[in-house]
């Protein structure tokens, strides 16, 4: 369970990214919400890596 937590952030951004190579290669770069959520998931993802690595030590 550490070893998923500790790579949740990791996971939040390439989830993120897949959805931004999604949008670009389907030719759906104007629609803001889907652009926006995977912002969002990137940010997220790169915060919670930060806070969640200092937190957990093995």
């Amino acid at each position: 369970m550490k070893t998923l937590l500790k790579n949740l952030g990791v996971i939040l951004v390439i989830v993120g990214a897949i959805i931004l190579i999604l949008c670009f290669v389907n030719g759906n770069v104007n629609d803001n919400t889907t652009l926006g959520t995977s912002l969002l998931l990137v940010v997220v993802g790169l915060l919670a890596h930060i806070i969640i690595n200092k937190r957990i030590t093995e």
